[in-house]
């Protein structure tokens, strides 16, 4: 594939890393109650992008796309939410998704579960670690409880994005590369 091809392939995660993102940073700031605010429900879609372009196209074009996707949405957050919001996020962002990442390349030739579940799980622990850690200790805050109801609704999304994934994975890319079928 050419580098015009390759870029062409990476620019729909890339673009939908940095919307995910800069949502997320922006719903962060909107708790619903002391557990949870409207960013939790949409930073999880990320590891469900990441995985998808890790079994499709493989470990080293997901990094590209986390790389550029990081870049992207921590610009972005910068100027749309608060410079902490943005520190924390692209921390957490990049560390989470590189632990996923490798995660999942070791674990694609198991059962077509065992990748994305795992690796977005483990990831999930990285990323809500850091991310409240650096973006909440010390404000105030309900952070340590925003933290808690995050990784809950981060495994229940591992969980609910295991059925779409596979019909993705297995029945839209059927006739696909060999990275892009999960065994069974």
């Amino acid at each position: 594939m050419s580098q015009a091809g390759v870029v062409r392939s990476l620019m729909p995660g890339i673009v939908a890393m940095a919307v995910v993102i800069t949502a997320s940073n922006i719903l962060v700031g909107y708790p619903i109650n002391n557990w949870l605010t409207w960013g939790h429900f949409s930073f999880p879609i990320t590891f469900f992008i990441i995985d998808l372009i890790n079994r499709r196209l493989g470990a080293e074009r997901a990094r590209k796309v986390a790389y550029v996707g990081f870049a992207v949405a921590v610009v972005l957050s910068f100027w749309l939410a608060t410079p902490r919001i943005a520190a924390a996020s692209g921390s957490a962002f990049i560390v989470g998704q590189l632990t996923n990442i490798g995660i999942f390349d070791r674990l694609r030739h198991k059962n077509w579960w065992h990748a994305p579940l795992i690796s977005s799980s483990i990831a999930s622990t990285v990323d809500t670690v850091i991310f409240y850690s650096i973006a909440f200790a010390g404000t105030g805050l309900p952070w340590v409880s925003w933290s808690i109801g995050d990784y809950a609704v981060k495994l229940i999304s591992a969980l609910f994005l295991i059925l779409p994934y596979f019909v993705i994975t297995k029945r839209l890319w059927a006739n696909g590369p060999a990275n892009s079928s999960p065994a069974v």
